[in-house]
């Protein structure tokens, strides 16, 4: 068993250093919480980002359906103008075609839009288990 003294104390007080086992121990005990605090911080991150998308979703879903009603009267007005100077057939033709090409750009800009959003990795928890190992790896308390 190896002594030292701890700066500020009476010389004469020997200080009694922590075995390996108990080291190894305690080491084992911290790399645990550690572990266990950062997969909460991931559960915690992925709730809150989940239930904020739900929200967007549901609401997303309500402007959905009330564009649907508005854009089915729009269209049938669309198609009645025309109906005026031209064929019923035709000017239903004329209108789904743009609507076609409003429907492919609309879905290439979604694309798009879900290209850029990038994955659902939880960043923070991310970024605290990479500092975590890197600092085991250069042996920094």
């Amino acid at each position: 068993m190896s002594t030292s003294y701890t700066p500020g104390t009476h010389r004469d007080t020997p200080v009694e250093e922590p075995t390996l086992g108990a080291l190894v121990h305690d080491l084992s005990e911290q790399t645990s919480a550690l572990v266990r605090s950062e997969v909460e911080l991931a559960k915690a991150e992925l709730a809150a980002k989940g239930k904020s998308a739900g929200m967007g979703a549901g609401l997303f879903g309500a402007a959905g359906l009330l564009g649907f009603f508005a854009a089915a009267v729009l269209i049938t007005t669309a198609i009645l103008a025309l109906d005026l100077a031209l064929p019923a057939w035709l000017a239903a033709l004329i209108v789904g075609v743009v609507l076609l090409a409003a429907a492919g750009i609309a879905a290439l800009l979604g694309k798009k839009k879900v290209a850029d959003a990038g994955s659902p990795v939880p960043e923070r928890a991310a970024h605290g288990v990479k500092q975590d190992v890197a600092t085991l790896k250069g042996g920094q308390a």
